[in-house]
This record gives C-alpha cells, structure tokens and sequence, in this order.
C-alpha cells in the first residue's frame, strides 16, 4: 500500500526518494538536490502578515548545503513580527524536511522548503503561529486521547479584462464547466502545483459567484483539500494561496481571497471541515451516526465561535459577507447538511448503500464499503483568516466542547433541522445568538472569552493583545450601516483589503 502511495505521489521528491514525505531525512534532501541538479534552496516561513517570505541560498558546495540544512539560519524577526523588539530581534530558522517540494516557477532548478522560528536559546518561539499550532495540537492529544484533523475550503475571484466570448450568468457560476467557466484552466494548473507541492487536494470546480463591472469580469473557484493532520492542513493552505497568486501574475489576471468583492454578490468564505480520529478511525460517527464525540465537538466551536472570529474573519470586509441570505452564517447554531448555520454536518457516506452498484449494474463482485469520511464544517472563517491562530482556537475550542460535561443538553438546544432564514422561521431567529457583527466587535468576544485560548499556555497573553489591538484599530463599529448606500466607499474599503493574507 505504501509503495503504491509513492508511485502515485505527484511530488517530485517524494517519487524520486520513494519514501512519504514525513520521512525525508536531511541526507535524502541532499541527494536529491545533487542528483537533480538543483542549483537554489528557498526557506519560506509565514510573518505576522499571513504571507510567504522568502530566503534564498545558492547552492555552491556539499558543504554549505550541509551547513545551512544542519543550522537553518537567522533573521531579523522584528521585521516579520511587531511583538519583537529590535534590540533582540534575531530568530533561527530551522527547516522541516517533510514539507520540501520543487518550486514550479523558477527558472533556475529550485527547491522551496518551509521552516519553523527558533530563539536565540535554541527553543521553539513561544510566540511563533506555527508554534501555537503546535502546543494546541499537543495539548489536545494529551487531554482527549483524540487527533484532529481538518481540511480547508479554498474560495477565490478570479478579475480579468472585460470581453469573453461566453460570458457566465450573474450568480449563477457553481460548477460551471468551460468554456462557460473561463478560469477552469488556471484552477487545474493550480491543482497540479499544489499536489506536486505536497498538498492532498480532494477536487475543484467553480463556484456561484460570477459577475461583470464597466470594466472586469469576476469568476468564483473554489479548491478543496482532504484532511490531514491540523499543522499540514494549514501548511498546504498556504502553500495554495502562494501557488495561486503566482498564476494570477503568470496569466496577468488579479486572484483575491477577499471576503467580499461587492455588496449583493457572493463573497468568500474559508470553511474549515474537521474530525477527531483515535487508533487511525474516524471517531465522528457511531453505528451509523453522528457520535456523542462529534456533537461535543460541535458545541465546543459554537461555544467559542463568536471570540474564533477575531483569527478567522480578521478585516472590515469580513463582515459585509456575515450578512444573512447569502449563505454565509449569522446565527450561532448547527445542523445535518443545512448550509444556513454556522456548523454544518455534510453529508459523510455513513451508511453503508449500494449506490455505485446501482449505477453501474454491470459491475461484477461486491463494492466494498469505505467508512471514515465524516467532517463537521465550521463556516464563519473567510480568507482573511490568520491561519495557523485559527486552526489553533478551533483545536482549543473543540477540546472545550470535548471535555465540559454539559456540552451534550448544549448541543442539542442549538440544532436546527430547518433554514433559520426562510419565511415564517423568525421566532427561530430570535432565539439565537449572533455572530459579531464588526472586527470591533469580534476584539469584545476575544477579551471576553480570552482565558480558553491563554489556558495552557498555548495563545501567549501578548498574542490575544496584540489581535484585540489590531481589530479594534479599524474602528469599524456599526460600518455596515455607515457605509450603506455608499457605492464608492465600499468599492474604496474593498480595494483596500483585495489581498488580504
């Protein structure tokens, strides 16, 4: 089963050194690189700002190389985060040979591989996202027994010159096929570069949201990932937005994750699926159905999803998505494959049918039967999110909801089986809480509810400060009604946060 997993692997090193990449060892990064000529090495790590930085080394010995992979290398780290100061600002960064993969654009042989901060100790920056990642994922382990694993949506708007030959109904773009869907080419050449950069993605399509300007053409995609490990998952999203804005420059086109493109069209969101796994089996279902263990999780992120906004929705823009009727949750509450809350339950092939045999009765022999792929969505983040925070207060969150005894009486008292905003299902609305309705806001829920993430140890006190201060800089209390009407303000406010992380 390994040896085929490694054939089928698209990641260069993976299929050349025939073994997972969370196995690659520094000698197997060498060879690699002298047995295919590479002639640069990039350490990528993530600033404060969300994005990739980058530090390239040309590669002139065995000996450097060695060196450089044994040691890492410094930086100044109060130029990638605020909360270090300059008169001790130098950081190690070490690399993780598990996530090295061949860059795709270079034209030089290159080979990118992404790396942790370290202090002048020696020791893991406490303060460091990945970091944070790291201890929540640890500590979770240690409290509940279970792994956890997520998986991540990934929405983008494609703006291009206005004239294509088939131009696509307004709203109307999911699952669109070319040559309807214009940018289908671009989605695909970014698939292949994110699995060939060790992302495990489960499909593409388009998505609803077409529109047209005066001057552009917007066109919605959407790449879906499979669940990994909570530090990969994170990593390979990263990876993806870098991938994609790399061919947004190659195809002279603007890709955005943006929240919100326009007022009235389909903004982006970022919804993050989950699972709890234990002795390598999905723990989120029991004879059939959705366990205790599922819905204790459920309400462990309804608990902290107001404070969870501050990492996952963290500009203005944000919140002229949250707005009900436009699929984008308001109301704090959950439901089975009900895309009007905020957790939604798709649907998990948890009993055991015989569709693919009643499609295909010519198939000859038994289809066997393949549990395990139950998630739960959380579906609040958009892509301004600070990911490797937000992965780390879904853990803290989830982890909650696990261990607090009422978590189950609370979880059945927010389930809604129905669209909480069709007509006639008011009073349901009414007995709901809201979802911050501002980034000032979202600081409020995060000061109130700080002591779950500092708990631990896992958010350092100077981290939830620093999110409070900064969402509470834009001073965007009650915005949306500020701004309504106000067509050139918005499209200001909009320009402004297009590349946001």
């Amino acid at each position: 089963m390994k040896e085929r997993e490694v054939l089928l692997n698209p990641n260069k090193l993976v299929r050349y050194l025939k073994k997972p990449a969370a196995e690659f060892t520094k000698h197997d990064l060498i060879q690699f690189i002298d047995e295919n000529n590479i002639e640069l090495l990039n350490f990528r790590y993530v600033g404060e700002d969300g994005k990739l930085k980058t530090l390239n080394f040309v590669i002139t010995s065995k000996e450097y190389l060695d060196s450089i992979l044994s040691t890492g290398e410094r930086v100044d780290g109060s130029s990638l985060f605020s909360f270090i100061e300059a008169d001790r600002s130098d950081l190690y960064v070490i690399p993780r040979f598990k996530t090295a993969f061949v860059d795709p654009f270079t034209e030089l042989p290159t080979l990118n591989i992404l790396c942790s901060f370290y202090t002048a100790d020696g020791l893991p920056l406490e303060s460091a996202p990945e970091y944070i990642l790291k201890k929540a994922h640890q500590n979770f382990k240690e409290k509940t027994g279970y792994e956890f694993r997520a998986m991540g949506e990934l929405e983008y708007y494609v703006s291009s010159s206005k004239g294509k030959l088939y131009p696509a109904q307004d709203q109307k773009g999911y699952h669109t096929s070319a040559p309807f869907s214009n940018w289908e080419h671009l989605r695909i050449e970014a698939m292949q570069l994110i699995a060939q950069s060790g992302g495990k993605i489960k499909y593409g399509h388009s998505e609803v949201g077409n529109f047209s300007t005066e001057t552009e053409d917007y066109e919605q995609h959407e790449i879906e990932f499979m669940p990994v490990d909570a530090e990969d998952a994170v990593d390979q999203l990263v990876i993806a937005k870098w991938i994609l804005r790399m061919l947004g420059q190659k195809h002279n086109v603007q890709i955005s994750f943006a929240p919100k493109i326009t007022v009235g069209k389909a903004g982006s969101g970022l919804h993050i699926h989950m699972m709890l796994v234990k002795d390598d089996e999905n723990a989120m279902i029991k004879d059939f159905a959705l366990s205790d263990v599922a819905k204790k999780m459920i309400a462990g992120l309804l608990e902290l999803a107001k404070p969870l906004t501050a990492f996952g929705n963290t500009i203005p823009t944000s919140y002229l998505r949250l707005v009900p009727h436009q699929e984008a949750p308001t109301k704090i509450c959950w439901g089975d494959t009900n895309r009007s809350v905020l957790v939604r339950v798709p649907l998990g092939w948890v009993a055991e049918t015989s569709m693919i045999k009643n499609a295909n009765p010519q198939e000859i022999g038994d289809i066997p039967y393949i549990p395990g792929k139950q998630t739960v969505e959380f579906r609040v983040p958009d892509g301004s999110a600070d990911l490797y925070h937000l992965m780390a207060g879904l853990i803290v969150a989830a982890k909650n909801g696990l261990l607090n005894k009422n978590s189950l009486k609370r979880a059945e008292e927010l389930y809604v089986n129905v669209n909480i905003f069709a007509k006639g299902n008011e009073k349901i609305q009414e007995k709901l809480e809201d979802v911050p309705k501002s980034c000032w806001d979202s600081a409020n829920c995060l000061e109130k509810h700080r002591h779950y993430f500092e708990e631990d140890n896992i958010f350092p006190e100077g981290t939830i400060d620093r999110f409070i201060s900064s969402l509470k800089a834009f001073d965007d209390k009650d915005l949306s009604e500020r701004l309504y009407g106000k067509k050139d303000e918005i499209k200001e406010l909009v320009a402004k946060f297009i590349h946001c992380a």
